[in-house]
């Protein structure tokens, strides 16, 4: 397995580090106070990189989770995804599944920090890339750890006259190092809960989601929520520990992941729900008019 340089930031204001290697899709593989990890680090970077089996905080792009269908109708044009070509990779249903971008190697670092991060990749150059979502744009990612908060905002700049798709997301693992998952609290904002199929695709289904908060212990979760308002925020705490996942803006929908297998918790900001790319359900950034989506995590 080849070795990764990884950008290592530090928060001026704490002990918080954030680790990120933009040449393996820019994946964040830790966020950490000292000896004391708070990204779930499930089978590693070289399971994302050669499988990708996710762990950390890794972007879903263009799409995130699961498309009902291998094909997808774009401006009149039909676009067929192949697994295995051009980054499409499928779930256990032959679904596609987290878009093209897992652990791609072309992300350019355009500036960096002590703390702060910023890196590109242009769709419009890579043919690979556009043959599965063919809407040039620049990839923007950038990431700011200050105050004990990872910051990560993603702008989507079109650079033709095509509109381009906003369905994207992201996975962030979470864990309380050192304290049992029976004692972790989640506390989730008022949101509307998705019915799922048993491919984990929306049926079109939905009931209101009370502002929840709830032992974790043995609860778990597979689950879609949407009409999230800019700022929703989510917690988990246990012990002295607490974990902010703040979807600060242009996330209106989010997937919650429990699996009862594991002690982690994924709180994911997602642009669109699932399966939005194949139903139009999206919003777009227009030409001339980058559009930009923030989400914040605050460990204390």
């Amino acid at each position: 397995m080849a070795d990764f340089e990884s950008v290592i930031l530090a928060d001026p204001s704490s002990s918080l580090t954030a680790t990120f290697v933009p040449s393996a899709g820019m994946i964040g593989t830790s966020l950490a106070d000292g000896d004391d990890e708070f990204l779930g680090q499930r089978r590693g970077l070289d399971a994302y990189v050669t499988n990708g089996k996710t762990m950390g905080i890794p972007i879903l792009y263009p799409w995130a989770n699961r498309l009902s269908a291998s094909e997808y109708e774009s401006t009149g044009t039909v676009v067929t995804l192949t697994p295995g070509v051009g980054g499409v990779r499928a779930d256990e249903n032959g679904l596609p599944i987290h878009g093209v971008l897992a652990a791609y190697p072309g992300w350019q670092v355009t500036a960096c920090s002590e703390n702060t991060l910023t890196a590109t990749v242009d769709f419009g150059a890579e043919p690979a890339l556009l043959a599965s979502f063919p809407f040039p744009h620049l990839l923007t990612q950038s990431i700011t750890l200050n105050d004990r908060t990872l910051t990560i905002e993603t702008t989507v700049t079109p650079t033709t006259q095509t509109a381009v798709p906003r369905c994207f997301g992201y996975h962030p693992y979470f864990t309380i190092p050192e304290v049992p998952r029976d004692q972790w609290r989640l506390t989730t904002p008022t949101m509307r809960h998705l019915a799922l199929d048993g491919r984990g695709i929306p049926t079109g289904e939905h009931a209101p989601w009370p502002g929840t908060s709830e032992p974790l212990a043995s609860a778990t979760y597979d689950d879609g929520f949407d009409e999230l308002p800019d700022g929703a925020l989510f917690t988990l705490t246990g012990g002295d520990r607490r974990i902010e996942v703040a979807f600060e803006t242009g996330y209106p929908a989010a997937q919650l992941f429990a699996p009862g297998s594991d002690d982690i918790i994924a709180i994911e900001p997602m642009a669109a729900p699932t399966d939005s790319l194949r139903r139009g359900d999206y919003r777009s950034a227009a030409p001339g008019r980058p559009a930009t989506a923030r989400f914040s995590i605050t460990v204390t």
